[in-house]
């Protein structure tokens, strides 16, 4: 077995992480998209292997078709929809769970030839076997989500789906960071000052705004309230209070989407502040300072697109840059709390 180039950092593993990130995040459109058509229910077993193979005859195309046709999504939504109408919706909701089989392979198969040839650094190990798991763990959670609609409901549960969503993006995020620690090796020297600290609570700011995002899509609530920066030309929306705490905070169409509005503000200015105060500091490198910056900017842009979003009723190729935006706004975070903390 080789050794080592060096026992704390792998170039070859950092480019392994960082094509496992872009993997990561091609699963996050392709949800998006299926999100988004209303795909995500048209397939009502899990079948982790067997599953990879669609159908493949008219009798197996049929026999699926009628499984579909007994969840309510089918005889409240979709009823009277053609053999034709329902493949359109399967197909993106084969190709998510695919895509996940695809990521779980690309994951073991490379760690496992990584790990007999030693060349994971060996401080990486074990969050990379926690990595491993969370991932597995997202498959688990997919089919919890998924099954929260297959009974006395047309769609999956607002909160499933943002616990799914919200694990996808903490592993790209992780991916990264991990992927950068690889490349670079062990920190010889950490920076003591408060910066680390403002890049994490704009880190943590950032996913919590994807989160509250996700209720967004997951009560559909960017299609109702469509003025900006107004609802209904209201300073608040009319439907604001559930029947309980928690139906107002995970289940109200108007708190959900208000929610959302005014974190951002507050993401906004914590953001434009963060990258404004790190460009003018004398302490951070130039190359620390343009990720701040470049932070912010993706902020700004992200909030733009959120508006023009809901102000166009949420078309197909609007949310899918929506939440591409979200993800490459968090990777830049990433790597700006990952850097700052090192001179």
């Amino acid at each position: 077995m080789t050794s080592f180039l060096r026992s704390d950092r792998s170039p070859a593993v950092a480019v392994w992480l960082l094509a496992m990130a872009a993997l990561v995040l091609a699963m996050i459109v392709v949800g998006g998209a299926t999100r988004l058509t209303d795909s995500g229910l048209s397939i009502t077993e899990w079948r982790p292997v067997t599953g990879a193979i669609p159908p493949l005859s008219e009798a197996d195309w049929q026999a699926e078709f009628r499984q579909y046709q007994e969840i309510p999504q089918y005889e409240q939504v979709n009823r009277g929809m053609s053999l034709g109408e329902f493949k359109a919706i399967y197909w993106w909701e084969w190709a998510h769970r695919l895509l996940g089989r695809v990521i779980g392979l690309a994951f073991f198969a490379p760690f496992v030839w990584f790990a007999v040839r030693r060349q994971i650094p060996r401080r990486l190990l074990p969050r990379l076997a926690i990595l491993f798991v969370l991932g597995g763990l997202q498959g688990l959670i997919g089919w919890w989500m998924v099954a929260s609609g297959l009974v006395d409901r047309v769609s999956v549960a607002p909160e499933r789906l943002t616990v799914h969503l919200g694990l996808a993006f903490a592993l790209l995020g992780a991916l990264v960071w991990t992927a950068l620690d690889a490349w670079a090796g062990w920190a010889r020297q950490t920076l003591p000052s408060p910066w680390g600290r403002r890049a994490l609570v704009l880190l943590a700011l950032i996913f919590v705004q994807i989160l509250l995002g996700a209720l967004v899509a997951g009560n559909d609530a960017g299609f109702i309230y469509n003025d900006f920066p107004l609802f209904d030309g209201r300073l608040l929306p009319e439907d604001y209070a559930g029947q309980s705490f928690w139906a107002t905070l995970a289940h109200s169409q108007g708190a959900v989407q208000l929610h959302h509005r005014l974190f951002a503000y507050l993401l906004l200015v914590v953001a434009v502040a963060t990258g404004a105060g790190a460009w003018r500091s004398s302490y951070l490198a130039r190359e620390t300072k343009l990720l701040a910056v470049a932070t912010a900017t993706a902020v700004v842009f992200q909030a733009a697109l959120g508006i023009a979003t809901l102000m166009a009723r949420v078309p197909i190729a609007l949310g899918l840059a929506h939440q591409v935006v979200a993800a490459l706004t968090l990777c830049l975070a990433v790597a700006f709390a990952w850097r700052v903390r090192r001179i």
